[in-house]
């Protein structure tokens, strides 16, 4: 990783430092880039929310070899992560590769390691295009992100991504804050409840399941059961919207204690190692996204760099799990934390 991480220091500079500990501060403000808005309190939040908490340790018990593997909305997975939608290689990233190869670097990479990758939406047209062949390369084994778009735009744009063979949609119902996007002419919105259902019941209408990103409070996560769907991730899209929200991992536990077995919850924003996967799922999560980590890993090193770092995290969650006594990923819960 550390060739990797030098690599990525190298293509994208100007646009990330690939900092030795990833927590916003250098790059507070960077939107365009990979930092977050304004002060940049909203993402330097998420990695100070995980910091805060802390782990018991346990040895005696015979969980030597854990088991990391679950399923997700019907995926077998070889640990609970999922890589985040990330794209906009050229305009946050520095251009260093091309947007086909990061995207094909980052879905094929989560294939390769047991587990699935995101792909995200935006303009131009070439973010969407190329996520969705990238998907469609790996036989549908991706989950395709459509922003919520106002007007026809939306519905084509879950029709084009119906193509690539994928079982689950997304929507990043938090880009509703990208304001960029409206001063470019193709404005984003928040999505009603009663609009929001129309867009999952097409969904099932196709067999597929849907996943609502953004949600960061109790009431709007009985909503999103409401309106139908499969699954939310508790999200500050990054810290790249919002300023000021407090860290994922302070949101997690309350949205968890609402809607804990009625939908499957899951979370990004400042995960960085397998102990930080630990803790999201004690927290009450089934399952966690990482983003700029795999965004490092597919600029330095491609697929090659996307399955390295998987293959590190996989080994991090591994050992943390022994040293708190997690037999598996069902037997995690809040006895883990201090």
């Amino acid at each position: 990783m550390k060739e990797i991480k030098e690599k990525a220091r190298e293509l994208m500079k100007g646009f990330c430092r690939v900092c030795k500990v990833c927590d916003g501060k250098a790059c507070a403000g960077e939107v365009p880039g990979m930092g977050g808005l304004g002060t940049g309190t909203s993402f330097k939040a998420n990695i100070e929310a995980l910091e805060g908490f802390r782990l018991n340790m346990r040895l005696l018990h015979d969980a030597a070899e854990p088991d990391t593997s679950t399923s997700l909305l019907g995926i077998d997975l070889s640990m609970p992560v999922l890589a985040a939608p990330i794209g906009g290689v050229s305009f946050n990233m520095g251009g260093g590769v091309s947007e086909e190869d990061y995207i094909d670097a980052v879905v094929g990479g989560c294939r390769a390691a047991g587990i699935i990758g995101c792909t995200g939406d935006g303009v131009p047209p070439f973010l969407h295009e190329a996520g969705f062949a990238a998907i469609e390369k790996n036989a549908g084994h991706g989950i395709p992100f459509i922003k919520p778009w106002e007007g026809g735009e939306l519905r084509e744009k879950f029709e084009k991504a119906r193509k690539t063979g994928c079982t689950i949609f997304g929507m990043d119902v938090d880009a509703a804050g990208l304001i960029t996007l409206r001063q470019m002419g193709r404005p984003v919105a928040p999505k009603p409840v009663a609009e929001l259902k129309k867009i999952i019941d097409m969904v099932h209408g196709w067999g597929a399941k849907f996943i609502l990103k953004g949600i960061m409070t109790p009431d709007e996560a009985e909503l999103a059961v409401e309106a139908g769907a499969d699954a939310i991730i508790v999200s500050n899209h990054g810290g790249r919207v919002l300023d000021h929200t407090p860290g994922t991992a302070e949101a997690l536990p309350d949205v968890a204690e609402k809607v804990h077995g009625k939908i499957t919850i899951l979370v990004d924003g400042g995960i960085r190692t397998g102990a930080d996967v630990l803790k999201m799922l004690a927290l009450g999560a089934d399952g966690v996204l990482i983003g700029r980590p795999v965004s490092v890993a597919a600029v330095g090193g491609l697929q090659e760099g996307v399955e390295k770092y998987f293959e590190t995290i996989k080994s991090q969650l591994s050992g943390a799990m022994v040293l708190t006594g997690c037999k598996d990923i069902a037997s995690i819960d809040t006895n883990v934390l201090f």
